[in-house]
């Protein structure tokens, strides 16, 4: 089963220390070793992005960074397991690692 993990935190004004990436680091590369870890990437700053709505047939483009939102997507990940609960597992690792936050998991379609 496949998952998609994404991770939600309040927006940072600076970039992860060099202790978070290390942590990171090592968490990637042992999922990845692993097979549980299929992909993962971070966001950048929302102050770089822009959202796309539509609402009764118009579209509004709206430039960040996004004040009003408490959280904003800070990454992603797909991750694999037997599970849902091992991939709540997988996650509760994750934030052990990267600090406070949320991970939404959502299982995908398989073919």
């Amino acid at each position: 089963m496949r998952f998609l993990s994404i991770y939600k935190s309040v927006e940072r004004a600076t970039p992860p220390t060099q202790e978070e990436m290390a942590a990171m680091g090592k968490l990637v590369e042992e999922g990845m070793k692993a097979g549980w870890l299929l992909a993962t990437e971070g966001c950048l700053p929302s102050s770089l992005g822009a959202r796309v709505r539509k609402s009764s047939g118009k579209i509004t483009v709206t430039d960040g960074p996004f004040t009003e939102a408490t959280e904003v997507v800070g990454g992603f990940a797909i991750m694999k397991g037997n599970s849902k609960e091992e991939v709540i597992e997988l996650a509760r690792q994750f934030l052990k690692a990267v600090g406070d936050g949320e991970c939404e998991l959502r299982q995908l379609y398989e073919a």
